[in-house]
């Protein structure tokens, strides 16, 4: 904890468990033990990298007031998980009429004559703590095909072969290939047939007779058997 005149805070550094690509937040604990009331401010020097919520504000006398510190997420670690960036906590003794609103620039001007109480505070980056290793097999339920050394941590999973897939694309080509030139045929042999249909019709209108009724019963199979291939393709 970080004992000022004014304000006690906690932590005394501002620690972040850092991840890439991972917005990141921790909380500071502003505590007022005086019977004034104070206003504190909080500047950065890297005010783009970091969020602070609220970043002013009154600490009532007797009562305590969190800070939540957010780190945008960031695209690579620094050089030894270092950081070089720092803040500043400032605070001075308001009137019990001040609200937050009331917070002005000026307040936490030296130059004016105000006494104003600063402290600094550093960042510190520390990773994640890794999963706890998990012992498998030791547990009513896991799958015996895996063990693990008691002293090498070596995991041994049970041997199984695949088989690769086998490649049908070839025979599927060939079999749309057939399916296609049977379609053809069938479409040739009745634009033929319809041709001497055609044919036959004409002659009989011109002879005032009319078709065989044999040809007539061929060229009606000839269509079910065309219509019967086109479904199948």
């Amino acid at each position: 904890m970080s004992n000022g005149e004014l304000l006690q805070i906690e932590p005394v550094e501002i620690t972040f468990t850092f991840e890439l690509k991972k917005q990141i937040s921790c909380s500071l604990q502003l505590s007022n033990k005086s019977d004034d009331y104070v206003a504190f401010k909080v500047k950065t020097t890297n005010p783009k990298k970091y969020c602070v919520r609220p970043n002013t504000g009154i600490v009532m006398p007797r009562s305590t007031c969190e800070v939540t510190v957010t780190m945008q997420a960031q695209k690579e670690a620094p050089p030894d998980m270092q950081c070089k960036d720092k803040f500043l906590l400032q605070s001075v003794i308001v009137s019990p009429r001040t609200t937050a609103k009331d917070i002005t620039p000026e307040m936490f001007n030296k130059e004016s004559g105000n006494h104003v109480e600063e402290v600094k505070l550093r960042v510190a980056y520390v990773l994640p703590k890794p999963p706890s290793p998990v012992r498998e097999g030791s547990e009513e339920g896991s799958s015996p095909r895996a063990s693990i050394s008691e002293n090498g941590a070596e995991f041994h999973n049970a041997s199984r072969t695949y088989a690769e897939p086998q490649d049908n694309s070839s025979e599927t080509k060939a079999l749309i290939l057939k399916l296609s030139e049977e379609k053809k045929s069938a479409i040739q042999q009745n634009n033929k047939l319809q041709q001497e249909l055609e044919l036959l019709r004409r002659e009989s209108s011109k002879r005032r007779g009319g078709i065989p009724f044999m040809y007539v019963i061929i060229v009606g199979l000839v269509g079910l058997l065309l219509g019967y291939l086109l479904k199948k393709t």
